[in-house]
């Protein structure tokens, strides 16, 4: 479920990355995530549209000050795509903040992608 709850799970785990991107990458130093917003229109993740595209795109607040404009796209894995369409939380399938292979940030172009297990 792309709810209210996996989006602040999301939020705080795309944190921690961050904190480990600013290690490679100097254009993140200091970034952080103030927020993730669920997708704004259901027929855009609806089970069918997410199997077909194996993602959704969606907003996160993030940057310097955490209130820059993010588009936030979400690249479904087998499980996510497994857990999503039986209805089953999200949660477990986002990566672990320890690092942060599984999250890529543009900072010109003001976007961020995740790849879920």
């Amino acid at each position: 479920m792309l709810d209210q709850t996996f989006c602040e799970h999301l939020e705080w785990q795309i944190g921690g990355a961050l904190q480990l991107l600013w290690q490679t990458d100097e254009r993140l130093k200091g970034f952080w995530c103030d927020g993730v917003l669920p997708p704004d229109i259901d027929s855009e993740y609806s089970k069918k549209q997410v199997h077909d595209k194996r993602c959704v795109v969606t907003k996160a607040f993030a940057g310097k000050t955490g209130q820059g404009e993010y588009k936030l796209t979400l690249l479904f894995g087998r499980k996510t795509l497994s857990r999503y369409t039986r209805n089953l939380r999200l949660e477990e399938c986002v990566p672990n903040a320890e690092n942060s292979d599984w999250l890529e940030v543009d900072p010109v172009m003001n976007t961020m992608v995740v790849q879920l297990l």
